[in-house]
């Protein structure tokens, strides 16, 4: 077993769902893509070309290993022949989601809200963001607003997966 996969406490899955009233970077509109990064890793989205609401639907996935390390998220207009513009970003905080997976539930109804997280100058939430149990596994939903932009928010999702051979996230600490 490697070194790589004992150190990490699992994997997040995070789907970039949509962006909703991008803010317009080129002459009529943009040309949207997301970067999610934790540290030194970088993974993004597809452009999706010249819609300022754009559907990625985009599955990305992060090794995790210190649950402490932020989560950033930024949106970006793809130019051809210029540096790419950013159209703002915002901070995925994980730590209510962690909290709740910790908790080793199982056996709830099927849609079950296992904790509700309210926006707050800590988080970039738009609206309460509620963490659900369903078919075995614990998801989150939540809609961000970007910060350092006219206007813009990021729909996204959040689940774990566990992975055979990790440290995983433990017993609820005491």
């Amino acid at each position: 077993m490697s070194r790589s996969i004992e150190s990490m406490l699992g994997l997040l899955r995070i789907r970039v769902k949509r962006g909703i009233n991008l803010a317009v970077r080129d002459a009529i509109s943009s040309d949207p893509y997301v970067v999610i990064t934790m540290g030194k890793q970088k993974v993004k989205t597809h452009v999706v070309n010249s819609n300022c609401n754009p559907v990625w639907n985009c599955e990305l996935t992060l090794p995790i290993r210190d649950p402490n390390q932020p989560i950033h998220l930024t949106v970006y207009d793809k130019d051809t022949f210029s540096v790419d513009d950013k159209m703002g970003e915002a901070d995925i905080d994980i730590k209510p989601y962690l909290a709740c997976l910790k908790m080793g539930l199982e056996h709830l109804p099927n849609g079950c809200a296992i904790k509700k997280v309210q926006p707050s100058r800590g988080n970039c939430l738009v609206d309460e963001s509620s963490i659900i149990w369903n078919n075995g596994k614990i998801s989150q939903d939540m809609c961000l607003r970007l910060n350092n932009v006219e206007c813009g928010e990021v729909e996204i999702q959040i689940d774990w997966v566990e992975l055979p051979g990790c440290k995983g996230l433990g017993p609820p600490a005491l």
